[in-house]
């Protein structure tokens, strides 16, 4: 599927529980989505099944539906993941994974719902970099440990982000857009998932190297920031790459961009934001159930 292209799709060997060592092929820049997606879910549902049995000692698993939780709006890359993912488990195990979208306060909400759920095998969560590593050090006052609350299964999917502007606003490069950000300081908005979220972190990481003023406005997810971007109530964001690369390509916003600190293949005719003149600058984002 074209919408999760430059998205890494790689198991990782990350269960304590002594699930079967889930291995981590080469990166996969692009990738046939579908396909990737099945291996990975049977992997999946090997991992998680023999770590319900750790826990629990049950036997038979999953004898019942399963809640996925996704701590974000419908929409953005990890509501889109945690379907195509609950999909594929779904046909692997027989037993229906349904998808629980809890948005809000960065993918906390969700992953707090998930923290306080019984430890049977039974609740899943897709997170991110933002509700498992970001909001831990930004806020004081969290409700779950994310180190202690959860049982990692795998890593599924990382990648790059991707600088967008609204069409509207007269910049085509990055040098551009930090000209035009110091000529009208504190007029530009970017939006993002919520606070902590990678979209917010790359924006304020912009914001220090390339010395400019601008304002956050932080949404429910990646898929109501993308809307609010399109219809031009902000100015730009750090996006997930497979949430607004299908807007880029039928030119209804304007890439400058990639986060990373190489190239996208998904888009290999742009720039890193430091090739483009900030030093330094690299932004990663990764999810994993």
């Amino acid at each position: 599927m074209d919408e999760l292209a430059g998205i890494s799709h790689r198991p990782a060997p990350c269960n304590r529980f002594g699930a079967p060592a889930l291995g981590a092929p080469p990166t996969m820049k692009r990738i046939a989505s579908r396909s990737v997606l099945a291996a990975l879910a049977v992997l999946l549902a090997a991992a998680v099944a023999t770590e319900s049995a750790a826990q629990t000692g049950a036997q038979g698993y999953p004898a019942r539906p399963l809640r996925f939780v996704s701590p974000f709006s419908p929409g953005g890359t990890t509501d889109t993941l945690a379907r195509l993912i609950g999909q594929k488990l779904t046909e692997t195990w027989g037993q229906s994974v349904v998808i629980e979208n809890r948005p809000g306060a960065g993918g906390t909400i969700g992953a707090e719902a998930v923290a306080r759920a019984a430890p049977d095998g039974y609740t899943l969560l897709l997170t991110s970099v933002g509700a498992h590593a970001v909001s831990p050090a930004l806020r004081s006052k969290l409700a779950y440990d994310a180190v202690r609350d959860f049982s990692p299964i795998t890593q599924v999917a990382s990648g790059n982000n991707i600088l967008v502007v609204h069409p509207s606003l007269p910049v085509r490069s990055v040098q551009e857009l930090i000209s035009f950000a110091r000529k009208k300081p504190g007029q530009l908005t970017f939006a993002s998932g919520g606070h902590g979220t990678s979209p917010h972190m790359g924006g304020e990481l912009f914001k220090s190297l390339a010395r400019v003023d601008m304002i956050h406005v932080p949404y429910k997810g990646g898929g109501p920031a993308a809307i609010a971007l399109l219809s031009g109530e902000v100015s730009l964001s750090f996006g997930s790459i497979a949430t607004v690369l299908p807007q880029v390509r039928a030119g209804k916003l304007r890439a400058l961009a990639v986060t990373g600190r190489a190239r996208s293949s998904a888009v290999p005719d742009l720039p890193t934001i430091a090739e483009a003149g900030v030093a330094g600058y690299e932004l990663n984002s990764w999810y994993g159930v």
